[in-house]
């Protein structure tokens, strides 16, 4: 039994990732293009025969709205079309290298196709503790290892826990993991998340709430299996879709949705935001993560409380 279910798990962590980023490309990737309509429709063209399918392309009349909309991460770059002179290719590095490296091709190829070249404008740059922007996935990978550990091991090792101590038990680890993560991703560490401390204090704690109370209500409800059911759901299919290493956009179709729903899709997102791109997404994090914590804690209190209440009335 063990063997089968290590190798199990093991081979939808594989499938997973590998379905994930063994050649990724982007699938309607917001952009933008900013000129006439003879010049959107030419630029559309460009970016749909260079990938099909890889852009969702926005028509903007003003550059500064365009210029807000990449600010905002409405979309991920914008395309100036100039009636005279070379195009420009307003873009956020903050979005890591692999979507910087997409854009600037695809639009560089528009822009050959017209006989210019591209100058290029990095509007929303990493900051020099990130250049690779990849600090918000190894903190959330962090974040959703040890919640998952953390309910794992309250009921390995205190399974006669009364249910207000393990809930007491669950904030206080969840406040002190979003302390920790700020302190040392933030500017008083190595200065890779550059938003609020408060805020990234705020929505890690509520990740790390949302994951330990995941894995316990999974324990509760399916017993050892849960254990499993948590790592596939929350460390595998979690991890793989939370936006860290490359947008939602660059994802699978069955597999884009997960980043909208699971804990860590949205509360990376939100920690980008906070960092780089005026708060995109966090009202949905604390609107989906509260969702999961307040489902969580009701399935416990059910399994604790309300159920052995019953069997003992009986």
């Amino acid at each position: 039994m063990p063997v089968a279910v290590v190798l199990i798990i093991g081979s939808i962590f594989v499938s997973v990732y590998l379905a994930a980023f063994h050649a990724p490309k982007p699938h309607h990737l917001p952009v933008a293009v900013v000129g006439t309509t003879q010049q959107y429709g030419y630029a559309a063209a460009g970016l749909e025969k260079g990938i099909p399918g890889g852009f969702d392309v926005k028509w903007y009349s003003h550059e500064a709205d365009a210029r807000a909309a990449v600010e905002d991460r409405k979309v991920y770059a914008a395309y100036v079309a100039h009636t005279k002179g070379a195009p420009t290719l307003l873009y956020a590095g903050a979005n890591g290298p692999s979507v910087t490296s997409t854009v600037t091709g695809a639009f560089t190829a528009v822009a050959q196709a017209s006989g210019h070249a591209l100058v290029q404008k990095d509007i929303v740059p990493a900051p020099a503790g990130d250049s690779r922007s990849m600090s918000v996935f190894y903190a959330a990978f962090g974040v959703v290892l040890a919640g998952f550990l953390f309910g794992m091991m309250t009921y390995q090792m205190a399974p006669r826990l009364e249910f207000r101590w393990r809930m007491a038990s669950l904030a206080s680890f969840s406040v002190l993991g979003g302390v920790v993560v700020a302190m040392l991703a933030g500017s008083l560490g190595f200065g890779a998340l550059t938003g609020s401390f408060v805020g990234i204090v705020g929505i890690v704690a509520l990740m790390a709430a949302a994951v330990g109370g995941a894995t316990m209500a999974f324990m509760r409800l399916f017993g050892a299996a849960g254990m499993s059911l948590a790592s596939v759901v929350l460390l595998t299919l979690g991890n793989s879709t939370s936006g860290g290493t490359l947008p939602a956009a660059y994802l699978p179709g069955w597999l884009r949705p997960l980043s909208e729903i699971l804990p860590v899709g949205v509360g990376v997102r939100a920690v980008q935001g906070l960092s780089h791109f005026h708060n995109d997404g966090l009202t949905g994090a604390i609107v989906i993560l509260t969702g999961w914590i307040v489902l969580c804690v009701g399935v416990i209190y059910w399994r604790d409380i309300h159920t052995p209440r019953r069997k003992a009335a009986v």
